[in-house]
């Protein structure tokens, strides 16, 4: 598989999306990735094919077991201390399927930078490259101040903040900022009742 090495959001957005599909985060609906057909639907919602063995298939029970132990590596990365253990915890994930730059023109002839993992990947191994990538890209174009926890009192996400601004609060917006939001807007109605 060969990931755009400048499109760093995507391996940010997989890494805060795959660190809060777990039960610790997901308190009220639970585990997200309970077999391999959850995360099946949990790579097609991020259009990554799991044909990383070269052959169209569906993940596997062995697959699920691997991304769950990079999911438990990834949410210790992401709570890392300081810039530098992030970027070593990144190189690592790069270096586990042994990524290899290459400079290709893109479908519109501009020339740019992709990594691509050896067609032998594991599913967990290309899901590593695509995180590694999107984390480094982090660190070196926003900082590592972009890593946090979800500003919800009753969420334990974390998330990696692409946006322009470097504003956002919640790792599911839509859902911790919509709650809070909800209850606010509830408490308001109440004092203004009474």
């Amino acid at each position: 598989m060969k990931f755009l090495f400048s499109d760093y959001a995507l391996g940010a957005a997989v890494a805060t999306d795959l660190v809060n599909t777990s039960a610790q985060v997901r308190r009220s609906t639970g585990e997200t990735l309970r077999d391999p057909e959850g995360l099946g639907r949990f790579l097609d919602e991020h259009g990554i094919p799991a044909d990383a063995a070269g052959c169209v298939r569906r993940p596997t029970e062995e697959d699920l077991k691997q991304v769950l132990a990079l999911r438990r590596e990834l949410r210790e990365l992401l709570e890392s201390g300081s810039e530098e253990e992030f970027a070593d915890g990144a190189n690592a994930l790069l270096r586990r399927e042994a990524v290899e730059p290459s400079l290709e023109r893109d479908p519109d002839g501009r020339w740019q930078w992709y990594a691509g993992t050896g067609q032998r990947a594991s599913l967990s191994g290309e899901l590593a490259a695509l995180i590694g990538i999107g984390l480094l890209g982090v660190l070196r174009t926003l900082s590592h101040d972009r890593v946090r926890h979800c500003a919800s009192p009753a969420c334990d996400g974390m998330f990696v903040d692409t946006s322009k601004a470097g504003r956002r609060r919640y790792c599911m917006p839509a859902v911790c900022g919509n709650r809070l939001n909800v209850a606010a807007h509830r408490a308001r109605r109440g004092a203004a009742g009474q």
